[in-house]
């Protein structure tokens, strides 16, 4: 059986901050964080819904955890945090719909998560219709870059043919795509947003380690979207996501492999390559195949 010790030993992973519950969801509740279970309480000002307080605790100790509302999501850090939650400016901008789009609950690690969502190469034939459509399927070369300064990874110059990009898009497009890792288990995705080229819609991917072979993933949109209702937004996202599902609960492992030689990736597997490697420089080692001690997938 796991443990809190698995999680506590890889400090990369332990000292992070990781969503646990959505903000416009339940005002408490139960949850699980890297093997602890945790109660949670938000409190809300009845005039406005804001949330005002937030609270974390270990149901096995009674102590209290770090924990802060930000970007639509509760969090949690269950050490002491190395960082702040990840910036994620456009969350806060005035003419954008923030909105979380489902919280899903897979079995797979939190990791295998992320990598999927950076994954270009499997739209055309998971997401059909939408987010890519044969005989569209090549993935045109795109560039890697990483921030030394936040130790952040991006890929660039990323572009995918798109029957139905989002639900403001009434046509076929070119779209632009940049992927940004900002925490092992946080991507960012910056898209073609159609009624506004020049500027992004904004689709954050807030992976919940529950264990090392389960997780929460809260996808959170900052959209420039006036036209569509809230519920609308939340069903074509989570129509996404339910076609993500039928890889993820597939992949073996369950945790993710990071040596060398595990898998055999091409040359559209640049991010994903890039992002093993990132996890290897990081040391980080729960949710992974090179995590000692989970026994159980």
């Amino acid at each position: 059986m796991q443990t809190n010790e698995d999680a506590s030993r890889d400090v990369q992973v332990w000292n992070d901050w990781h969503p646990v519950a959505a903000l416009d969801g339940a005002r408490a509740g139960r949850t699980r964080l890297l093997g602890v279970d945790l109660d949670f309480d938000l409190d809300a000002d009845p005039r406005d819904g804001i949330v005002r307080a937030v609270r974390v605790t270990r149901r096995d100790t009674g102590a209290r955890c770090h924990a802060h509302a930000q970007h639509g999501v509760l969090w949690a850090c269950l050490g002491e945090p190395r960082a702040a939650i990840v910036e994620i400016p456009e969350t806060a901008e005035p003419d954008r719909r923030l909105l979380h789009a489902g919280a899903f609950r897979v079995h797979v690690s939190g990791l295998r998560a992320v990598e999927n969502f950076l994954d270009m190469g499997h739209f055309p034939f998971v997401h059909t219709g939408y987010l890519g459509v044969e005989p569209h399927t090549e993935v045109a070369p795109y560039r890697i870059e990483h921030d030394e300064a936040n130790d952040e990874l991006y890929a660039r110059d990323c572009r995918f043919y798109q029957p139905r990009a989002a639900m403001t898009a009434d046509a076929g497009l070119d779209v632009q795509y940049v992927y940004r890792v900002a925490r092992p288990f946080i991507a960012v995705l910056y898209k073609t947003c159609p009624p506004q080229p020049s500027r992004f819609d904004v689709i954050a991917l807030f992976v919940q380690p529950l264990d090392e072979a389960w997780c929460v993933a809260h996808t959170v949109m900052s959209y420039l979207d006036d036209a569509s209702r809230d519920e609308e937004l939340r069903g074509f996202q989570q129509t996404i996501f339910a076609q993500d599902i039928k890889i993820l609960v597939n992949q073996v492992p369950k945790r993710l492999p990071l040596d060398a030689g595990s898998e055999h990736p091409v040359l559209a597997d640049a991010m994903s390559v890039a992002y093993r490697r990132w996890l290897r420089a990081r040391g980080v080692i729960y949710g992974t195949t090179s995590a000692q001690g989970a026994q159980h997938e």
